[in-house]
């Protein structure tokens, strides 16, 4: 009895894993697919812009938002430790490199991931549930151009624009916070974040970072609204998919990416 069971629990094992290499081929060749038809959904300018608007304007509100509390709560308990050490006009400096090279891109790729990330998945699947991409195909109009191109690459374009509006008003915030409520000089505020927060070194690979992480969520939402069951169950489970695969491939590509930026291995 034993046996039969341990065997029964290696069979389920060996079942869950290959469905889900195969699910990984899918979803590459997937990708390869949307990479080929992205020239002809790109040539309809004005469905791209209106994706552009759905994932990055109307992301603004929680950006903004949320940007602007990271930044002030950073600079609050950046002020404490700092000070400690008789560091507290270091301030400029701890806020802007904790944003724009990981604060910035993080917080804001997973705010994206569940506001816009979630929205492409429900709005794919639900169009696959009533059969609009069915349709479609009958209608000899290719889908993926028509519907998964211009959401994906207006994701990725999105990104890098709302991360970096992100670290602007956090760095906005830790001003407020640190030079008008605490009291810091201003001049050594922005003075030292000037001489020490490098172009190439830190802002550039926060951009890179927020590409990146643009290009995972956008890919992860549209396959999975793709590849959703045609049922509102299968919609629901799909989104929940989006925001947990998004959140911790963003994660993980965070660490691998800082490894080779910031650590002697650079990609610049």
């Amino acid at each position: 009895m034993p046996a039969s069971v341990l065997a029964d629990g290696l069979r389920r094992i060996g079942a869950g894993t290959r469905r889900s290499i195969a699910r990984l081929g899918f979803a590459a060749r997937f990708f390869v697919a949307v990479l080929t038809h992205s020239p002809a959904g790109l040539r309809r300018i004005r469905l791209t812009l209106r994706e552009i608007y759905f994932a990055g304007v109307l992301s603004l509100v929680i950006i903004l938002v949320s940007g602007l509390f990271v930044g002030m709560v950073l600079a609050l308990q950046g002020y404490d430790v700092l000070q400690r050490y008789g560091a507290s006009e270091s301030l400029g400096i701890l806020v802007a490199l904790s944003l724009v090279r990981e604060l910035g891109p993080v917080v804001a790729g997973l705010l994206f991931a569940s506001r816009a990330g979630s929205a492409i998945t429900a709005e794919i699947g639900l169009m696959k549930a009533t059969e609009q991409l069915s349709a479609m195909e009958m209608m000899a109009v290719d889908p993926l151009a028509r519907v998964v191109a211009p959401r994906f690459w207006g994701g990725v374009i999105s990104m890098p624009l709302l991360a970096a509006l992100f670290s602007t008003l956090g760095i906005f915030g830790a001003y407020l916070v640190g030079v008008r409520l605490i009291g810091i000089d201003a001049g050594s505020f922005w003075g030292n974040m000037q001489s020490v927060v490098d172009f190439r070194a830190d802002i550039v690979n926060g951009i890179i970072k927020s590409a990146v992480f643009g290009l995972i969520v956008s890919l992860i939402a549209v396959f999975e609204g793709y590849d959703a069951a045609p049922t509102a169950e299968g919609v629901s489970s799909a989104t929940t998919r989006t925001v947990v695969g998004s959140s911790l491939a963003i994660l993980a590509a965070d660490f691998m990416l800082t490894v080779f930026m910031f650590r002697g291995v650079g990609v610049l």
